[in-house]
């Protein structure tokens, strides 16, 4: 080892550009990694901290395209599906909409005829759903208001549709803050958008006022970072759907007494209500592996590329460094060096290389990901605390060191057969 440090401290330029190269091809793969790990850990612990063991959608409804036709007789389903299987906690109907806000100062301002410029309606996703039928399901939680006051979904009147508007909304805190408004203000709900400002006074006496009672904070399930939260039954009214022969949602979110018996109940489910398709959780995640498989996969290509640079890289210089040694390497051959001992020189050379290109590699690594990490959730609005595009796991650190290892390992294998098959006598007697 002594012999490798000293070829390394004579030549300290090129060594030191030697092992950044093979520090950037290091830290780059390290990098691809931690996203990987951290994408797949991170979905992984929120689905199965979410609650939702089944998903419910309509029939012929594929991971693959996301989305299928509206469930009919949602309300239904909520009882329905616990009495076919035993083993379903609870069953709740969502509807996912998008509608346009409004709030009273730009209520007011449309009445008075003196919109400022750039004032306009806020476009965000909504959910309708039954509010206390969640139980066992993570939603968001409230950071200020009461919420929904009344249980189950009054307006929905045992089917009938006739029962009492609540006229109460949850805003989370991003749309809360779009609209300037808190517990106790107005909101004006619309499907379509006032074209311009003049249009607002018709645009505002077509809409649906709401009261905030709750302010919450961002819900990961809907990728959006604003949102907002209805009973199912005056969403429906909004969107259409609010009838007893239609009553409409998105899916159902099934929350399972025994989640370990998932596939079991997805086939009960799918047999019982032949106009849906049930989706389980270990589905979902396989989806999201396979989508982090593809990203590896191109992933390691680039890596691959950038740790053969590398490894071309140190073969060139220790190549140039056996050159520059041929004397020095003959005369211990002339003294009773093995072929063998000469050949583990060059290779100790290549590995403490490889090992100062991982002293720089992996702290590059580790910042590049940290920056990385904190850009991704400010552009990705919606996360959860806790989550985290990269985890530098232990694999990652693992793979780091093997493929340190083999870019030494490989770039001394050419340079040390050269020292090894120098001819002493020439070498000797060279000026």
């Amino acid at each position: 080892m002594y012999y490798a440090l000293d070829a390394i401290r004579r030549r300290p330029g090129r060594s030191a550009l030697t092992a950044l190269g093979i520090g950037l091809a290091v830290g780059l793969v390290a990098l691809l990694l931690a996203i990987s790990a951290g994408v797949e850990t991170s979905a992984t612990e929120l689905a199965t901290a979410s609650g939702v063991d089944l998903i419910a959608a309509s029939a012929n409804t594929s991971l693959a395209s996301g989305s299928g036709g509206p469930i009919a007789h949602a309300h239904e389903l909520s009882s329905a599906i616990p009495r076919a299987d035993p083993n379903v906690e609870v069953a709740s109907p969502w509807l996912v909409s998008s509608l346009v806000f409004g709030n009273a100062s730009l209520w007011a301002a449309a009445n008075a005829s003196a919109v400022p410029p750039g004032w306009n309606q806020t476009l965000a996703e909504s959910v309708g759903w039954i509010p206390s039928d969640n139980t066992g399901i993570e939603v968001p939680s409230l950071y200020n208001g009461t919420g929904f006051t009344l249980p189950g979904d009054p307006h929905y009147g045992n089917g009938t549709f006739d029962g009492p508007f609540t006229h109460q909304i949850v805003l989370d805190q991003a749309l809360a803050g779009a609209l300037r408004v808190t517990i106790g203000d107005l909101v004006w709900v619309n499907l379509v958008q006032a074209p311009n400002a003049s249009a607002l006074p018709a645009w505002y006496a077509d809409s649906v006022p709401f009261e905030v009672v709750g302010v919450s904070g961002p819900f990961w399930l809907i990728p959006s970072a604003l949102i907002s939260f209805l009973y199912l039954s005056e969403l429906q009214t909004i969107v259409g759907g609010a009838t007893p022969s239609t009553d409409d949602a998105t899916l159902v979110l099934i929350h399972l007494n025994d989640p370990t018996t998932a596939s079991s109940d997805q086939t009960i489910l799918e047999r019982a209500f032949p106009s849906l398709t049930v989706i389980t959780l270990s589905e979902i995640l396989g989806e999201v592996q396979q989508a982090v498989s593809t990203y590896r996969t191109f992933g390691a290509l680039v890596g691959i590329i950038g740790v053969v640079v590398a490894a071309l890289f140190a073969t060139t210089v220790l190549q140039m460094s056996v050159d520059d040694r041929s004397r020095e390497i003959a005369l211990l051959r002339a003294v009773g060096y093995a072929r063998s001992r000469v050949g583990s020189l060059i290779a100790q050379e290549g590995l403490v290389l490889a090992l100062l290109g991982l002293a720089i590699g992996l702290p590059i690594a580790y910042a590049g990901a940290y920056e990385l990490n904190r850009f991704l959730l400010a552009l990705v609005p919606g996360l959860p605390v806790g989550f985290s595009f990269v985890s530098f796991d232990a694999s990652v650190l693992l793979s780091g060191i093997a493929i340190v290892l083999a870019i030494g390992l490989a770039a001394s294998a050419l340079p040390a057969a050269r020292a090894m098959s120098l001819p002493v006598s020439e070498e000797l007697r060279a000026p």
